[in-house]
């Protein structure tokens, strides 16, 4: 429920951009700039919030994300140029740094690896749902223009952000720090857990650094951020300019676009219910993760090649359910070879190095429709990064994997 949250938030700068740009002096390439300023915020103070995440618990940690992410981005409805739109954004990434890695981090504590693939997908799914509910949402806030004075965008930041205030003390209350102290397992589940999470380690021969920071010059994790990168960028890529995609090939209105732009998300939610477990089934990480990134690349320069709209969303569609799926399957990675702390600070570098993809692919698409006017040329290059990723695909199974996957295959299975 709180991933959905954040990430509707995520999704309100997409739309608010039909209008905000104009209002207030933000044009496609400051809007990429600003958009992706989030993600270097993100990126700055990830590791050092999920270092302080797994000090003092996630009930108190994802409380505090929650409420000063909430305030901020209801403060963006406070924008008057560029330069305080930059400001938020950055600020907005430094408030919510730790909170997606966080929950990743808490995976790893509460699920043996063989089930993750699955449980990955279950929490990504949130995803897609909250961009199914803010494309209408967003259309209908849009529509708010002139009620006391305000414009239909400031609406929008005011009204996605309270969610995330309101949800803090909840939070705060009830979100359980770890296994050890629920109530509604017995102590037998709890020694079972236990046992299947150390047996993981031994199987999996994780490792456990004695400063959780050393998993920072680890070559796997270093290697699965630069792997990571062609998923954010192409994902937050698409994500924050969809609106604009579609209000440019279908010229409806706010409404008809936010509607419109919920499509490709029913399909990633498909993606996503299918995938994971096909991956947690077969054992097979790889292969999945190349079919997927083939697929989304050739799904992505169709969306720009062909000229009909109904194609371009039936492409775009395809785009989604790749990319959604990519990022669940991809998480089950680094929980192979990382546990405890090590777990804590790896997972959140591989994120925050990834997320740097957030900045790169509004900032790069931005830039490349102010040159060319349109969006087909930022469609070709999104295309051109999800071939990278099934390059990297191969090279990070050889290199880290190959001997381990044969060695698990049969441990796994049984």
């Amino acid at each position: 429920m709180l991933y959905l949250v954040a990430y509707i938030d995520r999704a309100a700068v997409g739309f608010a951009h039909l209008h905000m740009g104009a209002d207030v002096g933000i044009g496609d390439a400051a809007y990429g700039l600003g958009a992706g300023l989030f993600f270097i915020g993100y990126f700055l103070f990830e590791v050092p919030s999920n270092l302080m995440l797994d000090k003092f618990g996630a009930r108190k940690w994802f409380a505090r994300i929650l409420l000063t992410w909430g305030l901020i981005t209801m403060a963006m409805a406070l924008i008057e140029g560029p330069k305080s739109f930059y400001a938020l954004r950055f600020l907005l990434g430094v408030a919510e740094a730790g909170f997606f890695p966080g929950v990743l981090y808490l995976i790893t504590q509460w699920y043996p690896v063989r089930h993750r693939g699955k449980i990955m997908g279950m929490f990504v799914l949130s995803q897609p749902i909250a961009m199914m509910i803010a494309g209408p949402l967003a259309g209908a806030l849009l529509g708010m223009d002139g009620i006391a004075n305000m414009h239909g965008w400031q609406w929008l930041f005011i009204l996605v952000g309270l969610p995330a205030v309101l949800l803090a003390l909840p939070t705060y209350l009830y979100l359980p720090d770890d296994y050890k102290k629920v109530k509604w397992l017995s102590n037998q589940q709890k020694d079972w857990l236990k046992n299947e999470l150390v047996k993981d380690e031994s199987e999996y021969d994780q490792t456990r650094h004695a400063n959780p920071l050393h998993a920072l010059k680890d070559k796997r994790v270093l290697t699965l951020a630069l792997y990571y990168l062609p998923v954010t960028l192409s994902i937050y890529g698409l994500n924050l300019w969809l609106p604009t995609i579609i209000k440019q090939f279908s010229g409806g209105s706010d409404l008809q676009v936010g509607f419109l732009s919920s499509v490709p998300y029913v399909f990633g939610i498909i993606g996503l219910l299918i995938i994971p477990r096909s991956s947690d089934k077969l054992n097979d990480r790889y292969g999945h993760l190349s079919f997927l990134y083939a697929v989304g690349a050739c799904a992505m320069f169709f969306s720009a090649w062909l000229s009909s709209p109904v194609m371009q969303l039936v492409a775009l569609s395809a785009v989604a359910f790749c990319l959604f799926s990519t990022t669940a399957v991809f998480w089950t990675l680094p929980g192979r070879f990382l546990t405890g702390a090590s777990a804590a600070a790896g997972i959140a570098l591989i994120n925050s190095v990834g997320n740097l993809g957030g900045y790169l692919g509004p900032f790069g698409i931005g830039l490349l429709k102010e040159y060319t006017g349109n969006m087909a040329a930022g469609l070709y290059f999104l295309s051109c990064v999800m071939v990278f990723g099934l390059i990297l695909t191969y090279f990070v199974y050889a290199k880290f994997e190959k001997n381990k996957t044969q060695k698990f295959n049969v441990s796994e299975k049984a």
